[in-house]
């Protein structure tokens, strides 16, 4: 696939910037003309890691790993912990970071990867969050995976909250590249920094989690500091609260908030929803089926992954994938309300963590919630319940529980109230 003279014609004559990077206005031409590293010991098929971001030298690195065909993993600094445990896992071949190129030298083979090298196509290797085990290596095709983006869409400009080892970043990144659009990094990823970075930058789009939006929510930043030139405001990658999005909405009437939704496993598929204020929405698309068996949404998509490296396939023989997300239905619309691991049984009573934290999140003090099962011997299962208070405001924890008992039934009070920081992964999810 010769990306590269795609992209060069696609780019030609453009007179505004493709990447503005810390404030640095950088046109297509000023990127691919840079000196790329010296990539001539990487051959079609060989499984490369980049550690990097969406910043110049990745981007233009990128660019001449697909127009060599070679199976590319996209990592960052953030994961650095888990880098080696990524290397294994992607069979990986050569680590790029920065301008420094390593061999990794090992015996392994995988089938999926031979088969990839067989037709000569490049590859793409994504890893899960690893929120239920460790992570698992999804590899694509690259060429398959790229398709979608041959088709002209309209492009606005659009800040890169998600990562570059994220589906999300990488569906930025290839969308603004393929129609000529204008895409800005952030300097930090904490409320402040990305809205003054959407003021000074003019931005248009904002793609990023529910967690990152109550965190904006809560700032006391808003209202005030949401620049007039953003239009659209979009989230996924977990489940976002309904009550988050009604003060959001209330907040910023004029803002277009739309739910993303999508799997690493699956592609890109598309999404419409319902209205700005509700979380139902419709998943479709080309060559995307959907079901819903026993309150279980499932996917079959022509845009699929190959299959995991380190791990079974999860597809079912007629090609369906089980998404763990119990869904409300609509009419032709979805509503996510929880994931089957999820679900807490107390004495057969089953229930959502997400119901458990609803309640919480409403108390006036608290910005995080996290609720989980844990072994019980008597009831099987009983509640806790992990809670970050907004800072600076008075949080009473008495008056936290007495509020609980007020609104959840009895099953479902938390065995555990434990005041502490909810933890939050690098791509703004909970962990």
């Amino acid at each position: 696939m010769n990306i590269l003279e795609k992209l060069k014609k696609r780019w030609d004559k453009i007179d505004y910037p493709f990447l503005i990077h810390h404030n640095n206005k950088l046109y297509f031409n000023d990127i691919i003309e840079d000196k790329v590293i010296d990539l001539s010991d990487v051959k079609s098929g060989d499984v490369v890691a980049i550690i990097g971001d969406l910043e110049p030298q990745s981007i233009l690195t990128l660019i001449h790993l697909i127009n060599k065909n070679a199976i590319i993993v996209p990592l960052t600094s953030d994961t650095s912990s888990q880098h080696q445990y990524f290397f294994r896992s992607a069979l990986v071949d050569f680590v790029i970071e920065g301008k420094n190129l390593k061999r990794i030298k090992h015996n392994f083979k995988h089938e999926l990867i031979n088969n990839l090298r067989k037709l000569d196509q490049g590859g793409l290797v994504l890893f899960s969050t690893g929120t239920t085990g460790q992570p698992k290596a999804i590899l694509h095709n690259l060429n398959l995976f790229l398709k979608r983006f041959e088709t002209p869409r309209p492009t606005l400009k659009t800040i890169n909250f998600l990562l570059f080892d994220h589906i999300g970043g990488l569906n930025t990144l290839f969308h603004t590249l393929f129609n000529r659009g204008t895409v800005v990094t952030p300097k930090s990823r904490d409320v402040q920094s990305i809205l003054q970075t959407c003021s000074e930058q003019e931005i248009e789009v904002l793609p990023t989690t529910p967690t990152f939006l109550r965190m904006m929510l809560l700032s006391g930043l808003i209202p005030k500091n949401i620049p007039k030139s953003l239009k659209i405001i979009t989230y996924g990658t977990e489940r976002m609260d309904q009550p988050t999005l009604d003060a959001l909405c209330e907040l910023l009437p004029n803002m277009d908030f739309r739910q993303t939704y999508g799997m690493s496993e699956l592609g890109i598929v598309r999404v419409k929803s319902k209205s700005r204020n509700s979380l139902f929405m419709k998943i479709g698309g080309e060559g995307v089926e959907t079901r819903v068996i026993d309150n279980v949404l499932e996917i079959r998509s022509q845009t699929r992954m190959l299959g995991y490296l380190n791990a079974k396939n999860p597809f079912d023989n007629n090609g369906w994938y089980n998404t763990k997300d119990i869904v409300e239905t609509q009419d032709e619309y979805f509503k996510v309300t929880g994931r089957t691991n999820d679900v807490i049984n107390v004495g057969g009573l089953k229930f959502m963590a997400s119901e458990v934290e609803h309640i919480a999140l409403q108390f006036n003090s608290i910005e995080l919630a996290k609720a989980e099962g844990k072994a019980n011997p008597i009831t099987g299962q009983h509640v806790e319940l992990v809670v970050q208070p907004v800072p600076n405001l008075n949080f009473n924890k008495e008056n936290f529980k007495s509020y609980l008992k007020k609104n959840l039934p009895k099953h479902m009070f938390p065995k555990r109230i434990r005041i502490a920081l909810v933890a939050i992964g690098h791509r703004f999810k909970k962990a």
